[in-house]
């Protein structure tokens, strides 16, 4: 479990092709620093598993599920990522409820700079935008972020503002349009989503 505040931004030291995997070796002094074999760590949101740990950095395995349905196959060396711990018990939930289990990725459409901030707006599937209101929540690489606007269309969009500690501390900041991201939609609009169809389900049998 996770709460999407990402707590560094780590580097990408080494890709190596498995077959129907990838081990990716990320630099992450903070994360590492009590990282064991077997502990959850998020790579841009996508909650993986310590394989092995060496001083600042630590190797991790990409199943092909998680290359099918996220942006980490995208990851070359020298990329920067969002990394975040598992959280503790006890610990403040600064974001929200993120589970590290990827829905799909978005694409980033465009950024409007303002004074102190930006907003973004991302494209998103269609299967996805429905789970989307208005001051909501959503994980974009990671990131537990409010959504400002939703607009469900053909190619329905949402937007987000980024603080100027989102746009220094994450890779958010330096993400281009056209750049895809992974998107995890907020758990408690999937279980409402279930059990209103549950409900629906009982009342024409």
């Amino acid at each position: 479990m996770f709460t999407g505040l990402v707590e560094e931004k780590g580097t990408i030291t080494a890709v190596e092709e498995l077959g129907d995997s990838v081990r990716i070796t990320i630099r992450g002094p903070l994360v590492t620093s009590d990282a064991k074999h077997g502990d959850s760590i998020a790579i841009n949101g996508c909650c993986l598993t310590v394989m092995a740990q060496d001083g600042d950095t630590f190797a991790a395995d990409v199943m092909q599920e998680s290359l099918d349905k996220t942006s980490l196959g995208d990851l070359a060396v020298g990329d920067e990522v969002n990394l975040e711990r598992a959280t503790q018990s006890g610990a403040r939930l600064g974001g929200h409820i993120v589970q590290g289990h990827v829905d799909g990725t978005g694409t980033i459409l465009d950024r409007t700079p303002s004074e102190h901030w930006e907003v973004v707006r991302i494209a998103l599937p269609p299967t996805l935008a429905k789970y989307l209101v208005d001051k909501g929540s959503i994980t974009v690489d990671g990131t537990s972020l409010t959504v400002v606007e939703v607009v469900d269309a053909a190619e329905p969009w949402f937007s987000v503002s980024l603080i100027p500690t989102t746009l220094a501390d994450t890779t958010l900041g330096t993400k281009s349009p056209g750049d895809r991201v992974n998107l995890e939609v907020d758990i408690l609009a999937k279980y409402v989503e279930r059990l209103l169809g549950v409900r629906a389900e009982g009342a024409t049998s």
